[in-house]
C-alpha cells in the first residue's frame, strides 16, 4: 500500500452551518505537490434505512430534493442527534419519514460519497418487524410512503424518480442481507 501524501497545510476556505469547505496542500511520495479542496462534515454522523414492511417489501419515500429540483424516492435518512447512537437515530428518523418503528434494527454497512471531495459516511440500518408510530420531524410537508419489492430492485431504479447513490447501493445490500439472514 503507498504511503500516504504529507499534509502540509490546512485551511477552512468556505462554510455554511451544515458543511465546512477546507483547502489542503499536500506532498506525494514522488514529491508531486497539489491542493485539494473537500466538504468537510464535521462531528455529525448519518443513517440511512432501509424499512422492512414483511420479507419481501421495502418502504421508500418521497421528498423535495432541492439539488435535483424535483420529487425523488428514496429511503429514510438523516442525522445522529447529540446522545443518540446510530440505531436510536435511526429508529426516530424511520418515524419521523415513515411511520413506522421497528423492533429489529441491524447495521449493515458504512458508505462514504465522493470521499475523493467529502469528508461524510452514512450508516446503513435495516429495520424490520416494523408497527406504526410517527414522530413530528422538521420535515416541510408530509412524506408519501410508496411499498416496492425488495426483490425488483432494477424496476425502483429505472424509475426517473430514483436516483440517488446510498439509496440504490443500501437496497442491494439489504436485498442480498435478507437473501443470506432472513
Amino acid at each position: 500500500m503507498p504511503q500516504p501524501p504529507k499534509i502540509l497545510t490546512r485551511q477552512e476556505v468556505d462554510g455554511s452551518h451544515l458543511f465546512k469547505v477546507d483547502r489542503v496542500d499536500l506532498e506525494f511520495s514522488n514529491g508531486e505537490r497539489r491542493t485539494y479542496q473537500y466538504l468537510k462534515s464535521g462531528q455529525t454522523a448519518a443513517v440511512i434505512i432501509v424499512p422492512m414492511l414483511d420479507d419481501k417489501t421495502v418502504l421508500l419515500i418521497e421528498e423535495f430534493a432541492i439539488g435535483l429540483e424535483r420529487y425523488e424516492l428514496g429511503l429514510p435518512k438523516g442525522r445522529v442527534d447529540p446522545g443518540e447512537n446510530h440505531i436510536q437515530a435511526a429508529n426516530r428518523e424511520l418515524k419521523e419519514e415513515a411511520g413506522y418503528g421497528a423492533r429489529k434494527l441491524d447495521m449493515l454497512s458504512c458508505l462514504s460519497q465522493s470521499p475523493n471531495y467529502m469528508q461524510h459516511q452514512t450508516q446503513i440500518v435495516l429495520a424490520r418487524d416494523l408497527y406504526p408510530e410517527k414522530l413530528e420531524g422538521d420535515e416541510p410537508e408530509p412524506m408519501r410512503v410508496c411499498p416496492f419489492s425488495i426483490d425488483d430492485i432494477p424496476a425502483i431504479t429505472a424509475l426517473e424518480n430514483v436516483s440517488e447513490a446510498r439509496t440504490i447501493a443500501a437496497l442491494y445490500m439489504a436485498r442480498d442481507w435478507m437473501h443470506n439472514n432472513a
